[in-house]
């Protein structure tokens, strides 16, 4: 039984993304050479050009790929709390405790800053969209002091973002982690009614 054109192209695509997310996790992106993952996935420059126009490419590809999935762990968080404080306070927690993880920190807050600049504004509009509406749920069930939500979601957005790219930034300084943790349960301890 043949595959279809469509199946034959995301087989393709899937064996790029996993060859270089391997190779970026391994090596870094300015390190990564292009014919060695591509080999390595079995196919040619010419693949890699065509399903994701080059390397940079491929690096937002798998950037987004390893986005979804952080995403994904931070949704499972917020099913498993039992209320929306608890929800929001261990997802925090959760994001600063993913820059300290290799492939993370490596591959997303390390070279996707370095090469592809700031976050895309449609991720960055998602994010901050889902976390003002769980501040607003925070809000309304008096579990925080009242704040307009999308001026607190980017406070507490930013104040996340460059902690984990302080963490990131030195993976032998193992002090930064339970700093920046320290410091955000201080942070949002300010947030909390009574």
């Amino acid at each position: 039984m043949s595959r279809s054109r469509a199946e034959m192209i995301e087989a393709t695509r899937a064996k790029l993304l996993a060859a270089a997310r391997r190779a970026f996790r391994q090596a870094g992106y300015a390190a990564t050479s292009m014919d060695d993952f591509t080999a390595a996935a079995g196919l040619t420059r010419g693949a890699l050009y065509h399903h994701f126009g080059g390397k940079q490419g491929l690096l937002a590809a798998v950037v987004e790929q390893i986005d979804g999935e952080m995403d994904e762990r931070l949704d499972a968080i917020s099913a498993r709390a039992p209320d929306a404080w608890t929800a929001f306070r261990e997802r925090c927690r959760a994001y600063l405790q993913m820059a300290a993880e290799p492939e993370i920190r490596r591959i997303v807050l390390q070279d996707a800053r370095a090469v592809l600049g700031p976050a895309p504004d449609a991720a960055q509009q998602q994010c901050l969209a889902s976390l003002g509406a769980l501040l607003q749920r925070m809000m309304d069930e008096n579990a925080i002091e009242a704040a307009a939500p999308e001026a607190l979601a980017r406070l507490v957005n930013g104040s996340l973002s460059e902690s984990a790219f302080w963490i990131a930034e030195d993976p032998a300084d193992e002090a930064r982690l339970p700093q920046a943790l320290q410091a955000l349960d201080l942070m949002l301890r300010g947030l909390r009614r009574g």
